[in-house]
């Protein structure tokens, strides 16, 4: 198909920051058991803001392919029917949830500030911090369900559709989050790497299961039903004199057909096995390989 480019950044930039968000507060998590260090006084508020910046941006992306970005507001008016309008309604509270987060952080908030002694710190910020997870893993099933949902494409219409978009964003954000680290708090690189590494592997296998199902399909409707024939071979051998259609546009795009049938295996080593040798070329330059790593963190 040829999706609008402001639907990729739309779903690319939202799933990053989703992705980064839910890292941060894993690793507060890790923290607060004391399974990590505790981080620098501004990790988990700045990543939360840089987290929060892809999120604006995904959402300012949304409004480049709309014919009437005036009318936005409308698109949350059929929340009981629309995964579209749900995920336009779950966005901001998202966005609400990781800016309290990044608050509460930066000024070191707790619940004492509302008269509760927990003997915690930083027990306001796990409370925020899970309301946020839940709008975010409320937010990926938004935006599988927009594909999944619609039965006539089969290829998209299974539950492997949103499995592979939450995964997808987490693997993009955890990995975002290794970079994060690397910068301002060294000691998480391998946490971080680690969890993307395994977000990574995830994806990979449900995305494997994707296309094995999608090349068994059997196809409900042919050119023969579609026409009315019953001949046993139907060839379409013009697209029409006149003009183009929504679907010559959409679905002709004029490349040979090896293009066509390389992609998928362009796809699954651009996206795949360089993202995981270069994470282990950048754990291994920082000192530790990544077999070591992995031992290191199932046995901590």
């Amino acid at each position: 198909m040829h999706p609008a480019f402001s639907v990729l950044f739309l779903t690319t930039l939202i799933g990053v920051g989703q992705g980064l968000f839910l890292a941060l507060y894993t690793a507060e998590v890790y923290a607060v058991v004391e399974l990590l260090p505790k981080p620098p006084a501004h990790f988990y508020w700045a990543g939360s803001l840089i987290a929060l910046a892809f999120l604006v941006g995904g959402l300012v992306a949304s409004f480049f392919h709309l014919g009437h970005p005036e009318r936005a507001w409308r698109s949350a008016a059929r929340w009981r029917t629309s995964w579209l309008s749900r995920e336009v309604i779950v966005l901001p509270l998202l966005m609400g949830a990781v800016f309290v987060y990044a608050t509460v952080h930066y000024f070191d908030l707790d619940l004492r500030v509302l008269g509760i002694d927990t003997g915690l710190h930083g027990d306001l910020s796990l409370i925020v911090g899970a309301g946020g997870v839940a709008f975010a893993f409320l937010l990926f099933l938004c935006t599988g369900m927009i594909y999944a949902c619609i039965k006539f494409l089969q290829e998209w219409a299974t539950w492997l559709t949103v499995v592979n978009y939450t995964l997808f964003g987490l693997a993009s954000g955890w990995l975002f989050a290794t970079a994060f680290a690397a910068y301002v708090a060294p000691e998480f690189t391998r946490f971080f790497g680690y969890w993307t590494v395994i977000a990574t592997l995830a994806v990979f296998v449900t995305r494997i299961a994707s296309l094995i199902r999608n090349g068994r399909i059997k196809r409900k409707s042919t050119l023969q039903t579609a026409i009315g024939v019953r001949h046993r071979t139907v060839t379409q051998k013009a697209q029409g004199f006149l003009g183009g259609s929504f679907n010559t546009r959409e679905f002709f795009h004029g490349a040979p057909v090896s293009v066509f049938r390389s992609i998928k295996w362009v796809f699954l080593v651009l996206v795949f096995p360089v993202p995981l040798i270069l994470i282990w070329a950048g754990l291994s330059w920082r000192g530790v390989g990544l077999g070591e790593g992995l031992y290191y963190q199932v046995v901590s």
